[in-house]
């Protein structure tokens, strides 16, 4: 499989020269070790998902971290959490050697809990998700951007069907007691049918017969594992009364896909979920772009309860927002624009710019969208941020 440059790679290079240990975290099969490896190609690999490994550790973790080859590459740490309170006396002791330490991890929630009382202070954070469009021209609405997917298309519904099986079942119930899985799977599928809707935890939960605080504990995990990604509303109301719920979205679109039985890109475009995944799809990508630049993912969406939305809202700092509409249609409209400049004309003291992002190969109306507003693809979008 030809190996796709990652854009937060400089920033990983960088955090390796100035801390003493960096932590990767993301869904799995995101390619968090194929970039570690590719980066650091000097360091030793460790995989802590080895049994005979995890019990020689736990027998001894001094003696297993003395042994190691720095720098060295500790995928998947979550496993063995206690991992970490050794690896800070390690640094401590010596605080002015730099990237020595490379971890790895995919469930983020017990992994942040270790870094956080472990390695506050000692390592430096960042998240990998899928391929972006701006990584490889390989990455669709369809297909989505997992590396395997990339590389072999035509298996995509084999390896979707397998990574639900063995990574987020398995995922599910090292969190949590879940013991009717086919329950799960449907609750999957019906997260994947609300993309792009405000999250409803009661209207989740009646179909499948489970309690608000199970379906609560279910899309915890699926945001602490990068499966699903939660866009707030934006905070600052413009003098409205605002609508207060996350958004819903799939992380990556090909899973997305998968789970609506979608299979073809002539089935996407008849299907009636064809917008809400292209909305979900910018979203992904936007997230992307923020973080592989080692920002905050900041991204939020706004309603207000007289019915005025916008998909996104994208905060630049100094006062300045961008609002996004995703369009998945062919033809692009001024009519399209109407909700960004009505949020615009009231965002008084904000710089506003305003754009409206559609699929290549629509038509787009250009300089025919209202004064002030662009018509740009989503990759043309992404290169202008």
């Amino acid at each position: 499989m030809q190996y796709a440059q990652r854009a937060i790679g400089p920033e990983l290079e960088r955090a390796a020269r100035q801390f003493a240990a960096l932590v990767l975290t993301g869904p799995r099969r995101a390619g968090k070790t194929t970039l570690l490896r590719k980066l650091f190609p000097a360091a030793s690999y460790t995989l802590l998902e080895d049994p005979e490994v995890i019990a020689r550790l736990r027998a001894d973790p001094r003696g297993f971290l003395d042994g190691l080859r720095l720098p060295a590459i500790l995928d998947e740490m979550q496993h063995v959490p206690e991992l970490f309170a050794w690896v800070r006396a390690a640094i401590d002791a010596a605080p002015s050697r730099k990237g020595r330490f490379l971890l790895t991890g995919s469930q983020e929630a017990p992994l942040m809990r270790g870094v956080t009382e472990s390695l506050a202070g000692r390592a430096a954070l960042f998240q990998l998700l899928p391929l972006s469009v701006l990584e490889s021209a390989k990455v669709s609405l369809l297909r989505g951007g997992f590396p395997e997917v990339m590389a072999r298309p035509s298996a995509a519904s084999t390896w979707f069907r397998s990574y639900v099986q063995s990574y987020l079942e398995r995922d599910v119930r090292a969190v949590t007691d879940v013991r009717d899985l086919t329950t799960f799977r449907r609750f999957l599928a019906l997260v994947a049918s609300r993309v792009g809707q405000v999250l409803n935890k009661t209207d989740l939960a009646a179909p499948l017969g489970v309690s608000v605080p199970t379906m609560t504990q279910w899309l915890s995990i699926l945001e602490v594992t990068g499966t699903i990604l939660l866009v707030p509303p934006y905070f600052e109301s413009f003098g409205k009364r605002l609508v207060k719920s996350p958004k819903l979205y799939l992380v990556d679109s090909g899973l997305a896909c998968h789970l609506l039985g979608i299979e073809s890109a002539a089935e996407l475009e008849r299907s009636p979920f064809l917008g809400a995944l292209f909305e979900g799809f910018v979203a992904s990508e936007l997230v992307k772009r923020r973080i592989n630049a080692g920002k905050r993912a900041e991204l939020y969406w706004f309603r207000d309860q007289q019915g005025l939305e916008v998909d996104f809202v994208v905060p630049k700092g100094n006062k300045r927002l961008l609002l996004v509409e995703a369009k998945a249609s062919r033809t692009v409209m001024p009519s399209d624009a109407v909700s960004l400049d009505r949020l615009a004309a009231a965002a008084k003291g904000y710089d506003i710019e305003r754009v409206v992002v559609h699929r290549p190969g629509t038509t787009a109306a250009g300089t025919a969208l209202r004064p002030g507003t662009r018509a740009l693809t989503l990759p043309d979008l992404l290169q202008a941020l």
